[in-house]
């Protein structure tokens, strides 16, 4: 099995950092349904304002209202107003990874989606 990038979504904007909360990233549910990233799912989230890399799990925000809020200690790794690359992976045989095309979610303003590709 190859561990190989199965999706993400692209220059997420960061809404709101909760540091009280338990943990985890909450994202609009259009952009986890668009880029084939479940509630639950291990996700690593890159910070492009400040090379911060972590790993966690999403929680589903409300449709179309553009959250991506940073819960518990991830909270203290961004501010609103930074970009995010939120990645996720998967378990793969050989021919299964060398057929894959990851898909990709590219974010507009308000964190409404751009447009949705195939790499």
């Amino acid at each position: 099995m190859r561990e190989m990038f199965k999706s993400k979504i692209h220059n997420a904007v960061v809404t709101e950092a909760n540091l009280h909360y338990t943990g985890s990233i909450t994202i609009d549910t259009n952009l986890l349904e668009a880029s084939d990233i479940l509630p639950g799912e291990k996700v690593l989230v890159v910070n492009k304002n400040t090379g911060a890399r972590f790993e966690t799990y999403t929680f589903p925000g409300t449709p179309g209202g553009g959250q991506v809020c940073l819960n518990g200690a991830a909270a203290r790794l961004a501010t609103p107003g930074d970009q995010l690359i939120v990645i996720s992976f998967a378990l793969m045989t050989e021919e299964e990874a060398r057929q894959h095309h990851p898909k990709i979610v590219f974010c507009a303003a308000k964190n409404a989606i751009e447009k949705t590709v195939r790499g």
